[in-house]
This record gives structure tokens, C-alpha cells and sequence, in this order.
């Protein structure tokens, strides 16, 4: 069981471990991701989605940076755990990789797909965890937190954007 200092009188105690439980698997899914986004970018043909996908790499990295602030600010050491479901996410990336490299006007797309799926794992679980540190009081970590959301669904917009506009005419 996860404790920290005064967590029976924060409110919505009963969230805190769930809370620290997706704070580990996000770390660990935005480390996992930084090996997924070099592969992403070097498969891609586009210019735009190659820029998009190091943007994206080099946005990850702040995230990490964002999320060891955020244990600091709940008063834990940060600590990740492997992600199962970007694991998925990634291995299955590789496989459209694979699959679809011979067919250049087809890649983007495919790639595409794969990075929204992840983004949207991302934002999903960026969205949960600023409504628990909401719910229990932990106002700076929600700051930090919805900073990160912002920027995932930022980069959804923009896989969106050169999806239309490039890789899937």
C-alpha cells in the first residue's frame, strides 16, 4: 500500500493509491514511447509527419520531467512501471511498420494510426489523473498535469491535420 504523509485527511484518500498507481504507468509508458517515437520517424515519408514525430519526442521528454515534478509535488519518490498497454500500442506500430513499408503511399497513414492510438491512451489516462489530483486536493500536480494534457491533444490535432491534408488523399 502507497503512503504519503497526511493521507487519511486529504480528500478523496480512498484515490490516492489508484492515483499513484497511473502517475507509474504513465511514466513508464512516456519512457517506453521515446524508443516507439524514433522508430515512428524514421519509418515516416512525409517531412511533416517526420517533424511532428520528433516535436512529439522531444515533448515526451518534458513530460518525464513534468511527471518526476509531479511526484515531487504529492511528496513521492518518481518511480515508473513497465506499461502494458503502450507496450501493445508500440509492438503494434512496429507491425504496421513491417507490414506496410513497401507501400510508401500508405505508410503515413498507417503511421499515423498508430501514433493517434497511442495519443489517445495518453490523453485518456492524462485526463484521469487530473481529475483524481483535483478530486484530492492536489491543485499544483493538477496544474502540472493538465499542462500535458494540453500538449497530447495538441499533437492529436496536428496527426489529424497531416492526415488530411498529406497522408490520406
Amino acid at each position: 500500500m502507497v503512503q504519503e504523509k497526511g493521507n487519511g485527511e486529504m480528500p478523496n484518500g480512498h484515490l490516492h493509491e489508484l492515483f499513484v498507481d497511473e502517475l507509474r504507468d504513465i511514466l513508464g509508458a512516456e519512457r517506453q514511447l521515446l524508443k516507439g517515437l524514433k522508430k515512428l520517424k524514421d519509418a515516416a515519408k512525409g517531412e511533416n509527419l517526420r517533424k511532428a514525430f520528433q516535436a512529439h519526442y522531444e515533448q515526451t521528454e518534458g513530460h518525464i520531467d513534468r511527471l518526476k515534478t509531479v511526484f515531487e509535488q504529492v511528496g513521492l519518490t518518481a518511480r515508473g512501471k513497465k506499461c502494458r498497454a503502450m507496450e501493445g500500442l508500440l509492438a503494434e506500430a512496429e507491425e504496421i511498420i513491417e507490414e506496410f513499408q513497401d507501400s510508401p503511399e500508405v505508410l503515413d497513414a498507417a503511421l499515423i494510426a498508430a501514433a493517434q492510438k497511442v495519443e489517445h491512451y495518453e490523453i485518456a489516462s492524462y485526463g484521469c489523473l487530473v481529475t483524481y489530483a483535483s478530486l484530492m486536493g492536489h491543485k499544483e500536480a493538477k496544474e502540472t498535469l493538465g499542462m500535458t494534457l494540453s500538449e497530447e491533444k495538441e499533437t492529436d490535432a496536428l496527426l489529424t491535420d497531416i492526415a488530411m491534408k498529406e497522408a490520406n488523399t
